[in-house]
């Protein structure tokens, strides 16, 4: 095995499918979308999704084109990429669940978005963790440059605070590869306002990956009336592997059953 590739001993990095149980969800199929972040992997939300499946969910969490294999086939993908795959199990579960909440976490958040800003009337409801639609780094400036003289930076993987967790992810970040996600990134934010499903927005109180630029962007530019904002004191980036990932799990069920109840679609 190669050793950009991340260890799938316990297949966590495998996508993950649970059907849905509409007699514990009021007699309606419920399904919910999950999306993983850039280097990242199913790893990561499998446990969000897992206990989502508990509620009587249909959960999906596909893998990302480039994703749990090697950073070096990632650098050949791009975001059109990465958002067919979520758009292509989005309207796998459509077709077989009454309602259906998309979520993700970093890239994953900026993919949802877009989603929700294409698919306005077929999204119940949008879940995102520390998603990443903007930055203040400077240095960014120098992608467009940098990525044809060197292939990687070190990795952005793995910022968890609890101790022992591990992400799964790349321990490269392929330059060619960011560079076409930040790429997407004002398209998107000039489309939020399109967006009109409910939104919860989960935010770590120390993120070392997704700074302070993207979070005003999302809530003041979404058109949603229905917004939720949880913040999340112990946690870094993967929130979802962190300390506070029982109030997100916890948070986001409620979510799902409310924006998807009868009386709410």
């Amino acid at each position: 095995m190669p050793p950009s590739a991340p260890d799938r001993g316990t297949d966590q990095t495998a996508p993950l499918t649970i059907p849905a149980r509409p007699e514990r969800t009021g007699g309606r199929r419920i399904g919910v979308l999950l999306s993983h972040g850039f280097t990242g992997s199913p790893a990561s939300m499998r446990p969000w999704g897992e206990h989502l499946g508990t509620l009587g969910y249909g959960v999906a969490v596909p893998i990302l084109p480039g994703h749990g294999t090697t950073w070096q086939e990632l650098n050949r993908l791009r975001w059109d990429d990465w958002y067919a795959e979520i758009t292509r199990a989005f309207d796998a579960l459509r077709a077989e669940h009454d309602a259906v909440v998309v979520g993700g976490l970093s890239m994953g958040g900026a993919l949802v978005l877009r989603l929700a800003a294409d698919r306005p009337d077929e999204v119940a409801g949008v879940m995102v963790v520390n998603p990443a639609v903007a930055t203040k780094r400077l240095d960014v400036k120098l992608l467009p440059v940098l990525k044809h003289l060197v292939p990687s930076f070190p990795a952005i993987a793995g910022d968890i605070k609890k101790a022992g967790v591990v992400e799964h992810g790349y321990d490269r970040t392929p330059l060619k590869a960011i560079h076409s996600l930040m790429r997407a990134w004002p398209g998107l934010v000039g489309d939020l306002h399109r967006i009109t499903a409910p939104l919860i927005y989960f935010r770590s109180a120390h993120d070392h990956v997704v700074d302070e630029a993207s979070e005003p962007i999302v809530l003041e530019g979404v058109s949603s009336t229905d917004v939720t904002r949880v913040a999340l004191p112990e946690s870094y980036h993967v929130a979802t592997l962190d300390n506070d990932a029982p109030t997100i799990f916890e948070e986001s069920g409620a979510f799902v059953a409310r924006v998807t109840s009868p009386a709410g679609a």
